[in-house]
């Protein structure tokens, strides 16, 4: 199994999403002059999968979903119009989040 994870700012909503650590993120950090924050913090994983074009395909959603936020630091050129992904993104119960609410307790 693989681990796609979204790593975010701590000082702003920027986010990176990938299967692997890339240098976008330490770069923004680096042209922000932003601290990288505690791991536990600013790193989630997104998805747990096997290798393939199923993982492939979740990465390309996560980060179009971020693009479409304003958040993504990802190289933007790897970003195309998905009408599926779009209808998903609009349809989002979650507005974002990767998880459902928590009941109140």
């Amino acid at each position: 199994m693989c681990g796609m994870r979204k790593t975010a700012c701590a000082r702003c909503s920027a986010a990176f999403v990938a299967l692997r650590w890339r240098s976008k993120f330490a770069q923004h950090l680096i042209d922000n002059k932003h601290a990288i924050g505690n791991m536990e913090d600013i790193m989630e994983v997104v998805h747990m999968e096997k290798k393939g074009k199923m993982l492939d395909t979740l990465e390309g959603f996560h980060i179009y979903k971020e693009t479409k936020a304003g958040n993504q630091i990802n190289d933007k050129l790897t970003v195309r119009k998905n009408a599926i992904f779009e209808t998903t993104v609009q349809e989002d119960p979650y507005r974002g989040s990767t998880a459902p609410p928590q009941p109140n307790t």
